[in-house]
């Protein structure tokens, strides 16, 4: 038995370089090292793809999963709905952001029915979710939304061994602060922890780094530290989890880096981010943590700048397709 899993690979925004990403693995014969791969999108943008990069390779297309046979080519599930003749390069289109909206719970309801077995998806254009309708902050709140989904959840980003997430998001630096309490920092730590153990780490190990200068040094500079991090983790090894620190953030990645921690929490976006995109800004991915299902994209965007061009690169989508395939057989082996 055929135990690689069964993934869904989500086209992203046509207008930007998600599809050229996917044809140009297809072309490579990348997906079947680590998945059966089902493309979920309109199949008239993979073709637009292929002459774009001046290569292809046979489709199939199918109406169900179930119809998918790899021995006849690149399964591609149509949906015929980013004609290409709307929705051109670097455009932004309540068409394609429809189109996205529809492949996401299409996505969560084939998981659902254990059609596939997790998915990835090329960037999103959040503008065009918006317009298309989309009411949530993010579409990890719309992913949630659609499993139903109470536990803590948000996105886990990701460079080589290391993940991060963060406690607050996008919210200005000045109000950073007044959101940093116990229960938030719980609630990133264990989303921190629950995800690692779903990839098939059996004790995290996590840093949280500190809010203010040399951690606050003992209230001189900051109490944040005091007051609430540091109760914070007490509070986490409490319940179990390997979670240490606040360490001075300016320490915490290099620490980390050197394979000290298999995660770390931040405070607020930037923390963490900078730190991912000098290390590795054409490798990193971005986790839909705390979800049933593994979901897994690039952190980059939809790249409207070099959409058409064929210039992609393509290392961060292999990362996540190899996030997810490495999450659903983790899956697998606990099932």
């Amino acid at each position: 038995m055929n135990n690689t899993p069964v993934l869904g690979i989500l086209i992203g925004d046509g207008a930007g370089v998600g599809p050229e990403i996917i044809a140009k693995l297809a072309v490579s014969s990348f997906f079947e090292q680590y998945c059966r791969p089902i493309i979920i999108g309109d199949a008239r943008m993979l073709e637009r793809a292929f002459s774009v990069i001046g290569s292809s390779t046979k489709l199939q297309l199918i109406d169900d999963v179930d119809q998918a046979d790899w021995a006849k080519g690149l399964p591609v599930l149509d949906q015929k709905d980013q004609d290409p003749s709307v929705v051109g390069f670097g455009q932004l289109t309540i068409e394609a952001g429809k189109a996205n909206l529809h492949a996401l719970k299409l996505g969560v309801e084939l998981y659902q029915a254990k059609k596939i077995e997790g998915f990835c998806f090329a960037p999103f254009n959040k503008a065009g979710l918006k317009d298309a309708g989309c009411e949530y902050e993010s579409e990890h709140h719309y992913l949630a939304q659609l499993f139903n989904h109470t536990e803590p959840f948000g996105e886990i980003n990701v460079v080589g061994d290391l993940w991060t997430t963060r406690t607050t998001s996008h919210i200005p630096i000045k109000e950073v602060s007044q959101n940093l309490t116990v229960d938030r920092i719980l609630r990133a730590v264990r989303l921190a922890d629950t995800s690692l153990k779903k990839s098939g780490i059996a004790k995290p190990r996590l840093a949280l780094a500190a809010l203010n200068p040399h951690a606050g040094e003992h209230g001189l500079c900051g109490r944040e530290e005091l007051d609430v991090i540091g109760p914070a983790i007490k509070e986490a090894q409490t319940m179990g989890i390997d979670a240490s620190g606040p360490y001075p953030s300016d320490i915490t990645f290099i620490k980390a880096f050197r394979g000290e921690f298999d995660g770390v929490v931040t405070m607020y976006h930037d923390q963490g981010q900078i730190a991912l995109k000098l290390r590795g800004f054409d490798e990193g991915i971005t986790i839909a943590g705390g979800l049933p299902a593994p979901i897994v994209t690039c952190a980059h965007g939809t790249a409207y700048d070099i959409a058409g061009k064929g210039i992609v690169k393509t290392s961060a989508f292999e990362n996540a397709v190899k996030m997810a395939a490495r999450m659903a057989l983790h899956l697998q082996q606990q099932a």
